[in-house]
């Protein structure tokens, strides 16, 4: 086994929430080479290693910094994506929770690369040891200043602000959090124009997720050179993997990108819990399209899993075993996406509550055939017909199922269930 630990090098140890432990095991040194490079010099940097947005949509990071203006007449803003709801992701909160230093570090290189002097981090409102954690964090870092109008004396000014959020999913979308920042009802707005140019208060805006920025000091550190070898190409680094469900110790795992989901399973997470077969695998969230036992082989990459039609996501591995019924989680999936739908587009208002109330209907035993033909018409008129992409990840799971349950599930099931035999007619 590969053991690369960067940013969960510290998850488990107490004494990094510490300020001064934390400063003298390493802490924000990345930052101070940071404050003394040209901001040209370090997105270079980010760049040349291949960190990928790790929060679900893994574009090239570096590159992202780049749309936003060198030079702008309005003020320049960070947001921090740490509304982790994704189901099944909880890789951020340890983070949060362990090495908050980390993640406020990642921040100033971050800002110090943009020219941007406040930043935001935007944190789910379930989360309330983490926010905890957090703000003591920020309180700490000011008091040392580390933070503040002069950041470790090298004439730099950043303030950083924890901003609590009210347990909306779609408040992850990176315009919604945005809006629901700035006090308004978290509904995605429409692009262009783009965050880069016009974000938060009008103004050009750096959205990045927790994990993200976290990696941002050992790639000051050790350079964007020494970051992409650790992957593969295109993917740099190392990154969390979050896995629940049927194996023998979920948990989150720091591996290098290119680790396989066969290797991820087996190899680190102990297996499939009892011994039993493997069903499937949900390879980035619930808004990722399940894989079957064929393709764990495959690399857990954005551009191996986009191959498959899938996607990294946000990094959540949920695995399914043998005695999982496919339809009850897919379900479970579609009540999700409808419950937490916002309601702005009536493709996705009206079209999840449909689906999630066509499942119902087939879960009591009351399917019709003909709802085989409707759910599929819902693959087709809902997909890329709404502002944001929730509408997309309820169909990507919809249709991914509905595929695979005739496919690739039935060589692993000795007896199909009734439940949802009437889905491979």
């Amino acid at each position: 086994m590969i053991s690369t630990k960067l940013v969960s090098r510290f998850f488990g140890n107490e004494n990094a929430r510490d300020l001064a432990w934390r400063l003298k095991n390493g802490g924000y040194e990345g930052a101070r080479k940071a404050l003394g490079m040209d901001p040209q010099e370090i997105v270079s940097e980010v760049i040349t290693s291949n960190l990928r947005g790790l929060g679900g949509a893994g574009f090239p990071t570096g590159k992202k910094w780049t749309f936003v203006p060198r030079q702008s007449e309005k003020p320049k803003y960070l947001a921090v994506n740490a509304d982790e709801a994704e189901p099944g992701t909880f890789k951020d909160r340890y983070i949060l929770e362990w090495d908050p230093h980390r993640l406020i570090e990642g921040i100033i290189i971050c800002c110090k690369a943009v020219g941007i002097h406040v930043a935001y981090i935007y944190i789910r409102g379930e989360y309330l040891n983490p926010y905890e954690r957090l703000v003591a964090a920020v309180e700490d870092a000011y008091r040392q200043k580390l933070l503040g109008p002069d950041v470790m004396g090298s004439g730099f000014s950043l303030d950083v602000h924890v901003h609590r959020g009210a347990g909306a999913y779609i408040c992850g979308e990176e315009t919604a959090l945005l809006e629901s920042l700035e006090g308004k009802k978290g509904w995605p707005r429409l692009k262009p124009p783009f965050p880069a140019l016009e974000g938060a208060f009008g103004c050009p805006t750096v959205i990045n997720n927790v994990e993200t920025i976290s990696h941002l000091p050992e790639i000051l550190l050790k350079g964007g050179k020494w970051f992409a070898e650790l992957g593969v190409k295109n993917n740099g680094g190392t990154r969390l993997f979050a896995i629940s469900g049927c194996v023998s110790n979920p948990g989150v795992y720091e591996l290098p990108m290119g680790t396989t989901m066969r290797e991820l399973i087996y190899e680190y997470a102990g297996g499939i819990k009892g011994g039993k077969a493997l069903k499937g695998v949900i390879p980035g969230g619930t808004s990722s399209a399940v894989l079957t036992p064929d393709e764990i082989g495959t690399p857990l990459t954005f551009d191996a899993l986009a191959a498959l039609g899938s996607m990294a996501g946000s990094g959540a591995v949920i695995v399914l075993d043998e005695d999982i019924c496919m339809v009850k989680a897919l379900h479970n999936i579609e009540s999700f996406f409808s419950h937490e739908s916002c309601g702005q587009c009536t493709p996705c208002r009206e079209g999840t509550g449909w689906v999630h109330k066509i499942l119902s209907r087939i879960i009591e035993g009351n399917g019709q055939k003909s709802d085989l033909d409707t759910l599929n018409d819902f693959t087709v008129n809902m997909n890329g017909t709404s502002i944001c992409a929730l509408c997309e990840g309820a169909v990507m799971a919809l249709k991914s199922f509905m595929f695979a349950l005739k496919t690739g599930f039935t060589r692993m099931t000795r007896r199909p269930p009734a439940l949802w035999a009437f889905l491979l007619l």
